[in-house]
């Protein structure tokens, strides 16, 4: 939501400033979190660095954007410095964070580098001396902690704006291991899939925050009941991110599949080298799940479908001397042959 937001400030003819937190993600940011983030290694952050980009772009006008990289300035800071940005601020106001305080009220830990976060997120601003800061409505403490440090170096205190914060396709936080996330940069036919699984109850929240139809549009669309209301809205998801052809092409195949009760056409083929694995190592072979945790979940949950016959043992032997069509959730299908 946030990064659509930069588009329109580049639509209108600003430069969005994009700050890759190479040095903050070390240390982790708990605005959202009831719980201590663990500080990640180099490493692991620069992996995770790599897909940024990529979803960033999907969005923003690499033309008008700059990039810099906080490990720039952050690395810089000696610890004078650090003690003048942490005489800016008061232990009461950290504490009166509503996840900080709700912590602090169970006696679960909260340490002294989650309290340096804001500081070198505010830090941020300086380096690029920011008009404008965009985040999450969570990030309102760091949000403000950005006008407090620039002021503290003599720069004019930059506006903010936040943003509502979307909830996953079941209502509760968007969570990968909840399997409740729509990535934007899914294939269209994955993307379609999953907002056809959407809580009705969020339907209409979906429309005004992941989509760009007018409130008249969005009316007309909700009078027509859940499942043409979806079917609506999953086709104006997958035309703001792959195109018109493609959000036709996936609103025809979801028709085919469940309307029609057909398989996919053209699904993709994977190949294995053993004649039977248990369910759960097949899923993870295939690469359906991340983990063989994940896939005793998928499996269990009854997610998971071998020749259109759901399956709720992880431990079942699945045969490979013939083909099989293995389905995970509403869209994932794999042909599997040895």
């Amino acid at each position: 939501i946030s990064l659509w937001k930069r588009r329109a400030f580049q639509d209108l003819g600003h430069t969005a400033v994009f700050i890759v937190g190479d040095f903050t993600a070390l240390i982790g940011d708990t605005s959202d979190k009831d719980a201590e983030r663990p500080m990640l290694s180099e490493a692991v952050v620069a992996k995770n660095v790599q897909t940024y980009f990529a979803q960033a772009f999907n969005i923003l006008d690499k033309k008008k954007t700059e990039i810099y990289y906080n490990s720039k300035w952050l690395k810089k800071l000696d610890f004078h410095e650090i003690g003048k940005l942490a005489d800016a601020f008061g232990l009461h106001e950290f504490e009166s964070r509503e996840n900080i305080a709700r912590r602090m009220k169970t006696g679960r830990r909260v340490s002294l580098r989650e309290v340096l976060y804001p500081l070198m997120q505010g830090y941020d601003s300086v380096a690029v001396k920011a008009d404008v800061e965009l985040g999450a409505s969570e990030q309102k403490f760091n949000l403000l902690a950005g006008r407090t440090v620039q002021k503290l170096y003599g720069q004019e205190p930059q506006d903010i704006i936040m943003t509502a914060i979307l909830e996953g396709l079941d209502g509760r936080k968007m969570s990968s291991s909840w399997g409740n996330v729509i990535n934007i940069i899914e294939k269209p036919n994955e993307m379609f899939g999953k907002v056809m699984t959407l809580s009705d109850a969020l339907i209409e929240r979906y429309f005004a925050l992941a989509t760009f139809l007018s409130s008249e549009e969005i009316k007309s669309a909700l009078s027509r009941g859940p499942r043409d209301a979806k079917f609506t809205l999953a086709t104006e998801i997958v035309r703001l991110y792959h195109g018109d052809k493609a959000a036709q092409n996936a609103a025809a195949e979801f028709e085919k599949v469940f309307a029609a009760k057909q398989t996919p056409a053209n699904g993709p083929v994977v190949r294995v080298g053993d004649a039977s694995l248990s369910l759960t190592d097949l899923l993870v072979a295939v690469k359906l799940a991340s983990s063989k945790s994940e896939a005793r979940r998928l499996i269990e949950q009854g997610g998971v479908r071998v020749n259109e016959v759901r399956k709720t043992d992880p431990h079942e032997t699945i045969s490979l001397e013939r083909a099989v069509l293995l389905q995970v959730g509403p869209r994932r299908f794999v042909r599997v042959k040895t």
